[in-house]
């Protein structure tokens, strides 16, 4: 079966590239190491930034190095304690060019750190300003894949000289075989992203919703597909604070997405889905353990449940903007006006 508007080969080339930078990755953290890096601090603007969280979540419950999360708009404002000399600094930038970023970066170096890019161009301020640049060429519709799976890399490669990791060379195996199975799964799932994408097409507000390694790919969906570019009212909400607030929105009329994943955090998201079913008509669950990832290890899963649901969500989206005649790449303000 085809898949609509999409390219297979050059899905493949940029998801390969991805998973082709473990060895420069694991090089580069060593070597920072080596010199005494202490701690780690993801900084990225905008979706770039939000598709770290699943790294810096994996260092944060499963390592003794330090790591941080941090808005680089923020940090150049505030600062930071332990940002200097011993702190390594991820700078994702999909175009290379960000100015929040470009300005962080030169603060961070400023402050002695060691910068370590992720950036799709080499020839940007933020390929020649890094210590180390890892370069992979992608677009929109195949960033999130490609940042998720680089930064990765980094949380497993810190994760294997700072706490002993001994899966490290059979979760790197794994990952190198991921490519050709994400295009597999795109197909499985063509028709049911068809489908959502009919249902969806008028409805002018949605909440969506994930926990653990999901809640990242929740947030990025909401804020930068379906606000930014489509242009729908959407209230991304953690699982955990469902309860709190935004349950109070929920009858037979509102759009409420789920995303579970298959880490530790999947109840959070269950939790939820018991209580909607209840309530609105309109419950969509997007369950990756569904999804078909032959000789990939239920652990190895439970690292990939963010890449799995960009993957099929970025089929909804294919479909959503022909349906809604708005085209992923229109905008009003983004990079057309000044702000």
């Amino acid at each position: 079966m085809s898949i609509f508007n999409f390219d297979e080969r050059r899905f493949l080339r940029i998801q390969s590239g991805a998973v082709s930078q473990a060895a420069a990755v694991e090089a580069a953290i060593r070597a920072l190491l080596a010199e005494g890096a202490e701690c780690v601090f993801f900084v990225g603007t905008g979706g770039a930034g939000i598709l770290m969280q699943p790294a810096w979540q994996l260092l944060s419950t499963r390592s003794e190095f330090a790591a941080h999360l941090a808005l680089p708009a923020e940090i150049v404002l505030t600062g930071h304690p332990r940002l200097g000399p011993k702190a390594i600094v991820v700078m994702p930038s999909l175009s290379g060019t960000t100015q929040e970023s470009v300005a962080a970066l030169e603060y961070c170096k400023s402050r002695g750190a060691r910068v370590l890019s992720l950036v799709g161009r080499a020839d940007t301020p933020l390929a020649r300003g890094a210590d180390y640049a890892m370069i992979n060429f992608a677009e929109d519709d195949t960033s999130c894949e490609s940042f998720y799976l680089q930064s990765l890399l980094i949380a497993l490669s810190i994760m294997r000289h700072t706490d002993d990791y001994a899966d490290y060379a059979q979760v790197l195996a794994q990952l190198q075989r991921l490519p050709p199975l994400l295009i597999e799964v795109k197909r499985a799932f063509e028709p049911q992203a068809e489908r959502f994408a009919e249902r969806i097409k008028s409805e002018p507000y949605h909440i969506i919703c994930g926990a653990g390694s999901t809640w990242p790919q929740a947030f990025y969906y909401g804020m930068c597909i379906l606000e930014e570019m489509q242009r729908i009212a959407t209230r991304p909400v953690h699982a955990a604070d469902f309860f709190h607030g935004t349950l109070e929105l929920l009858d037979e009329e509102v759009s409420l997405l789920l995303f579970k994943g298959e880490d530790a955090l999947r109840p959070l998201v269950e939790r939820v889905e018991s209580f909607a079913c209840k309530y609105t008509d309109k419950l969509a669950v997007f369950d990756t353990a569904t999804f078909a990832l032959p000789g990939i290890e239920p652990a190895v899963r439970a690292l990939l449940s963010p890449v799995l649901l960009a993957t099929v969500m970025e089929r909804v989206s294919a479909h959503l903007e022909v349906k809604r005649n708005h085209p992923l790449s229109t905008r009003r303000y983004y990079k057309r006006v000044s702000y």
